[in-house]
């Protein structure tokens, strides 16, 4: 049987908070902050968040699934560089998930904070290769707006 080929994807996802880009800005460079909108989920339990929010620094997320999901147990692991940081302007992070010892997938991620009359417009670009058993593009950016509905709820945003 031959390997599933690496599946390559790009989307761009786009959202306007009432917030000032610092304020946008400091819920990704914050570690509680953003483990509140990135990391907690009612289908897992984290089990380690750690971040060191400056270029060359890591991010390192691991958490296991509970009963609540088609994977009970199973442990989930993002581990990821900063690339580029311009305070309250740009983050660009590359990461890599794996299930359990399988690693299914690899990211470029930009995030862009940019002025707006009445608060912030997010620009969240997402480069992704797919592996074997990948959670698949669709999947990934299904997921990456409800992270982004998260970061507005933990901003207030209703």
């Amino acid at each position: 049987m031959a390997d599933q080929p690496v599946v390559h994807s790009t989307f761009v996802i786009e959202r306007r908070y009432p917030q000032s880009p610092e304020q946008v800005f400091a819920a990704f460079s914050d570690v509680e902050k953003k483990k509140r909108w990135f990391a907690v989920g009612e289908h897992h339990n984290v089990e380690e968040f750690e971040i060191d929010f400056r270029v060359g620094g890591a991010e390192r997320l691991r958490y296991r699934f509970n009963d609540k999901s088609p994977f009970p147990g199973v442990p989930l692991i993002s581990e990821g560089r900063y690339l580029d940081i311009v305070p309250n302007r740009r983050i660009v992070s590359a990461s890599s998930m794996a299930m359990g010892e399988h690693r299914f997938s690899s990211s470029l991620v930009t995030i862009e904070v940019v002025p707006a009359e009445g608060g912030t417009d997010l620009i969240c670009t997402h480069q992704g290769a797919f592996f074997e058993r990948a959670d698949g593009p669709a999947m990934r950016e299904a997921g990456w707006k409800k992270l982004l509905d998260n970061l507005g709820a933990s901003l207030g945003v209703r």
